[in-house]
């Protein structure tokens, strides 16, 4: 599996979802130009591609220079449709669907205060750190698993049980397209 996981430390809790995994390649966006990647993406149709971090409808991002710019984008969709993904960030869904990708992929998701604030959920910041771990761990097992992808967000949802307003919520987040 290629895992692109560009280096962010408020999204290093979502390595739970690759470590430990055999026969992975990641990258994390420090020294690979956009062209290294779209020729990695471009060889071994087939394999899946796991994409993490933040993003937008637009993509996902890395750090470059202090700012989020958009890292894998529509230039890099024709590749990616060759893959099953799972795009975890902010409103993947959103940028899956408008490029026919397939996989796993999830909606809005509240991984910072700021985000939390925005979306009216009274939290702490050590709260939020152990319902993310929760989130990928809780991912991470139903992947190893080995369940279709179809199967996962029903899965998430039963696995939130009557949890804090924010699991709830990023729980019911993923989408099978």
């Amino acid at each position: 599996m290629l895992i692109i996981h560009p280096t962010d430390p408020t999204t290093a809790f979502l390595r739970v979802l690759y470590e430990n995994m055999d026969d992975d390649r990641v990258i994390h966006g420090q020294h690979e130009s956009r062209n290294e990647l779209l020729s990695l993406l471009f060889h071994g149709p087939g394999e899946p591609v796991m994409l993490l971090g933040h993003g937008s409808d637009a993509g996902l991002f890395r750090l470059e220079n202090g700012e989020n710019r958009c890292y894998v984008g529509r230039s890099m969709a024709y590749c990616l449709r060759r893959h099953p993904v799972i795009g975890i960030w902010c409103h993947a869904n959103l940028f899956a669907e408008r490029f026919r990708l397939h996989g796993l992929f999830s909606g809005m998701i509240i991984s910072e205060m700021e985000e939390a604030h925005a979306y009216g959920f009274q939290t702490t910041e050590a709260e939020l750190a152990q319902e993310n771990l929760r989130f990928a761990s809780t991912l991470s097992g139903f992947l190893r698993a080995g369940l279709p992808f179809r199967e996962i967000p029903d899965r998430m949802k039963a696995a939130a049980g009557n949890g804090p307003a924010v699991r709830l919520f990023n729980y019911q987040s993923l989408f099978a397209l």
